[in-house]
């Protein structure tokens, strides 16, 4: 089967996807990357079935991923904020603890991609995506063109293709 076909096969997945957005200073009305994730995902007819902005702390979202990851109503957790080097970046330490498998891809062509648009300051993302239990968790940074970037290059065209995968 090729490329294309496997694709195909996956064609009529439709994502349930919990989006968190860590932040110390947004909220619902500044959330633009939260709101540009569920605008995307919405055009492609996967449903968010879960939406919160929560501060940078690790074990609010450690209790918050446990939870996601253990609800039958999630298929994906798709996360903004957090993955820089600041003392306040707390996100992929705690995510990368949750995985079982790394998509390691994931991180390596978000960092090519962001490169050609930002330059070498891309090197400080540690963007990260893999499955934890049965989930497919993806670690975005919190600005709104680097979301956009992830979703549109990366995780959009590969969504259903890889939930069909991990559903044989």
């Amino acid at each position: 089967m090729s490329h294309v076909e496997h694709k195909e096969s996956s064609a009529g997945i439709q994502a349930r996807c919990a989006v968190i957005t860590l932040s110390d200073t947004r909220n619902e009305a500044s959330d633009t990357s939260g709101a540009k994730i569920k605008a995307l995902l919405g055009a492609e007819h996967h449903l968010v079935s879960f939406y919160s902005i929560i501060r940078d702390e690790p074990r609010e979202l450690g209790v918050l991923l446990e939870e996601l990851i253990s609800s039958g109503d999630v298929d994906v957790i798709l996360t903004n904020g957090g993955t820089g080097i600041s003392r306040r970046d707390h996100t992929i330490p705690v995510i990368e603890k949750h995985l079982t498998t790394v998509l390691a891809g994931f991180g390596e062509l978000f960092r090519m991609l962001s490169y050609q648009q930002i330059g070498s300051s891309a090197m400080m993302s540690r963007a990260v995506a893999g499955i934890a239990k049965d989930k497919l968790v993806f670690a975005m940074p919190g600005s709104t063109a680097a979301v956009e970037l992830a979703m549109t290059k990366l995780i959009l065209p590969e969504l259903r293709h890889l939930l069909g995968q991990m559903r044989k």
